[in-house]
């Protein structure tokens, strides 16, 4: 087969120099049938197969082949045959002995042949109009382990303004946290949300566009008045936007892998990344995403003035040990709670347990299982009538653990100078002093009245306020501006003026 030069050098022979088809061919030894090409067309063209070649061992199993892929086509996408079932399936039922990369090449001409492009239009979005949301994953290392988390992912199509939020899990109060956090990161609500078929918010599909909502999730738009809008099943390109953003998200903010303690500082670090990401700039866009970002706020929703609740609520009772039990863990109320009926909420990262609307109990939420999640606020009371149980109550043996030496100190003070339970009652009264105050003043008063001498409650108080007052004392004025004001108080003292007063009353 002869190459572009070769045709290259026949036509400038046959259309320059004006060589005859028998000069070029005495000339460069072409055959006729060549130059004749040549002066035809440019370039030669591509082989082409004019016949199938022969296939000794697979020739014969090529029509079973394409049966199977027949019936894999009408199967579930992802229970679809492979090259290598098919291979084993032909290897059992036909009793196939040639090569299985002789069926891997064969499968791979018919599933060319048999794809279809699809065409699709390029589309555009006016400012506050739309954004479209989904699901992610990614991995990080988490407290030294490998973990997988979930990554919620909204965007303004008309800025292109991306937010990235991590979640534990994909539950339906992870996707309400993930928009309310959306929105206070955008400034605003989009008009309309696009969305995949999203168990979180659709609960069954219909015919059409038609969709069977969640309720909640009705109530939650309803909240916030955004409208929702469906994607074909299994047409993800038509939010092809966010799916490319998910993309994006795991190769530039979660690579290389991030090392957090907590989801807390995972999302601080994505919601940092997100607003460094308005800083760039995006094909056929003359202005960078952060202004683009400007001149969309004003036309998204205001944002409301309180949060949706984003929780599942769950009606609980405690238990003799004054605990309530949400999934597979137990969360600890206050023992004068411990026969009332309460209601939990759990939020993706919090736990509250409420009592006639009021929060009884704020817990971080617990991710791992069969945990005890205790607060030792909630066993002071009962404590206190039961000093004896002091040194082996689970609450109060993992809070000593945490807490500074001088807690020790004082403890050890109190018990020495008033047996008989009255030394730990005393301390027990200190330690509920941190329903009112911080643990930093409380401890930085523990230590000065250790200093003084004066190891009690009202000695602990006292140190309070005393602490709380230098705190509070008021600054000194900046007199640079008034020099003469600046001198009272710090000139000289003339005793000759007494003198004078004296002489005067003479």
């Amino acid at each position: 087969m002869k190459t572009v030069e070769d045709y290259e050098k026949i036509r400038r022979e046959y259309f320059i120099e004006g060589t005859s088809i028998r000069g070029i061919n005495r000339k460069y030894g072409y055959s006729r049938e060549i130059i004749r090409k040549a002066i035809a067309k440019p370039a030669p063209e591509p082989y082409k197969l004019k016949q199938p070649r022969k296939a000794p061992v697979l020739g014969a199993y090529k029509k079973r082949i394409k049966e199977m892929l027949d019936e894999s086509d009408r199967m579930p996408r992802k229970q679809r045959y492979t090259a290598h079932k098919i291979y084993e399936l032909l290897k059992a039922e036909e009793e196939y002995t040639g090569s299985e990369s002789s069926v891997h090449n064969f499968v791979s001409q018919q599933r060319k042949k048999r794809k279809i492009r699809k065409a699709y239009l390029p589309l555009e979005f006016d400012p506050g109009e739309d954004a479209q949301a989904d699901w992610g994953e990614a991995f990080v290392i988490m407290r030294g382990k490998t973990e997988k988390v979930n990554l919620f992912i909204m965007r303004l199509n008309y800025s292109r303004v991306r937010f990235v939020m991590a979640f534990p899990f994909q539950r339906q109060e992870a996707f309400f946290e993930g928009h309310i956090q959306a929105f206070h990161f955008f400034g605003g609500i989009p008009r309309r949300i696009t969305y995949d078929n999203l168990k979180t918010a659709v609960f069954r599909v219909l015919k059409g566009k038609n969709r069977q909502e969640q309720k909640t999730f009705i109530t939650f738009r309803s909240y916030y008045l955004f409208k929702s809008y469906y994607c074909n099943p299994q047409q993800g390109h038509e939010k092809g936007g966010v799916e490319n953003d998910t993309g994006y998200s795991q190769r530039n903010f979660m690579t290389p892998m991030l090392e957090v303690e907590s989801y807390q500082e995972l999302n601080e670090i994505l919601w940092n990344r997100c607003l460094q990401d308005v800083k760039r700039n995006i094909r056929g866009k003359q202005a960078p995403i952060e202004e683009l970002w400007e001149e969309e706020k004003p036309y998204l929703l205001p944002l409301v003035p309180a949060d949706f609740a984003a929780c599942t609520t769950h009606l609980v009772k405690p238990n003799n040990y004054s605990q309530v039990q949400f999934e597979t863990n137990r969360y600890s109320v206050p023992e004068t709670y411990r026969n009332s009926q309460l209601v939990l909420q759990a939020y993706p990262f919090r736990v509250k347990i409420l009592c006639n609307q009021e929060v009884i109990a704020d817990h971080p939420r617990c991710l791992d299982r069969e945990q005890d999640i205790i607060e030792p606020m909630h066993y002071l009371s009962l404590l206190e009538k039961r000093p004896g149980a002091f040194d082996h109550a689970i609450p109060i043996r993992r809070w000593r653990k945490k807490w500074a030496k001088e807690y020790e100190l004082l403890l050890y003070q109190l018990r020495d100078r008033m047996p008989d339970g009255r030394g730990v009652r005393e301390f027990i009264a200190i330690l509920k002093l941190h329903q009112e105050y911080p643990p930093k003043l409380i401890e930085q008063a523990i230590k000065m009245a250790l200093e003084l001498g004066s190891t009690s409650l009202d000695g602990v108080l006292m140190c309070i306020r005393r602490i709380q007052e230098c705190d509070n004392s008021l600054p000194s004025l900046d007199l640079s501006h008034h020099p003469l004001l600046a001198q009272i108080g710090n000139q000289p003292l003339d005793l000759q003026q007494y003198n004078q007063l004296l002489n005067e009353g003479m």
